[in-house]
């Protein structure tokens, strides 16, 4: 019920589609020795072999529908796997995650609890995803300033917020950033707002219980925050985007989907479905 992720930081010993093999293989300062490698890091190095199966999936996938990206991170393991990480697309409603965080930085640095009117505004908006309270909550943070501010203090660091929040701009990579941030004790979010975050996007509404969760299994549990967005600069098209974590018996990986140009909401809901399915499928998690 909680979200995690870190595409691409080589020093922390994760592993994205691009030049897996080089983060261990070249050698590991956190390795107990050359020639023993840890178990994580074994287990990362699996993940990394599977990666290459991935890419040529998500590859001959992605030569059908619209562009997509999307990035997978394993808390067990450190592991991360990234198909075209680093590409940008709006946020659309999970920049809503980006807010909410805020929120809760800004009542912990002031030394308070939420007001009931701020706790009843961030229900609204992560589990019914009510732009009205988005744009209440953004307005009382400081607009996109405020909210640029605190994502660097969450190492948002390919993150454009844009005065139409909806339009902010970001990559997966920088989507598990952001999550990981949720859910780290040693980040900058206190124990008590982890709790939250996890709270309300753990019990969305029925209806925006899509993409991420798709790929549970009986006896797991998912949070998620879905975004999706008919832009009339793009002819109309639509922007589908889903992050998330899935956690049970032996799993807990976070997974972000972006993806936009597609032809109707419930065909791009059908895209991101299949991208997480796919990489539940060959990475093994």
């Amino acid at each position: 019920m909680v979200l995690l992720g870190g595409a691409g930081l080589v020093g922390k010993g994760l592993i994205g589609s691009e030049g897996v093999a080089a983060t261990f293989f070249a050698g590991d300062a956190a390795s107990p020795s050359p020639t023993r490698p840890s178990p994580e890091e074994l287990a990362r190095i699996e993940w990394a072999k599977r990666g290459k199966a991935l890419d040529a999936a998500l590859t001959r996938y992605a030569a059908t529908v619209p562009e997509f990206s999307v990035a997978v991170h394993d808390a067990k393991t450190g592991a991360t796997y990234a198909f075209r990480g680093d590409e940008h697309y709006e946020t659309a409603s999970v920049v809503k995650v980006q807010v909410l965080a805020c929120l809760l930085l800004t009542v912990q640095d002031a030394g308070r609890r939420l007001t009931a009117s701020e706790d009843s505004r961030a229900n609204l908006m992560i589990r019914n995803s009510d732009n009205d309270a988005t744009t209440s909550l953004f307005h009382q943070l400081g607009r996109q300033s405020a909210i640029s501010r605190c994502n660097e203090r969450l190492g948002l660091t390919d993150t454009t917020v844009n005065s139409a929040w909806g339009l902010t701009r970001t990559t997966v990579r920088d989507q598990l950033r952001l999550l990981s941030e949720l859910v780290d004790d040693e980040g900058p979010l206190s124990a008590r707002g982890r709790a939250y975050v996890r709270t309300l996007m753990g019990t969305v509404a029925a209806d925006q219980n899509w993409g991420v969760p798709a790929a549970a299994r009986q006896g797991e549990q998912a949070t998620v925050k879905n975004g999706w967005l008919q832009r009339s600069t793009e002819n109309n098209l639509w922007i589908i985007n889903s992050v998330g974590r899935i956690t049970g018996d032996g799993v807990d990986v976070s997974v972000a989907v972006l993806s936009h140009r597609h032809q109707s909401r419930l065909g791009g809901i059908a895209v991101v479905e299949k991208v997480v399915g796919t990489t539940r499928s060959y990475l093994r998690y």
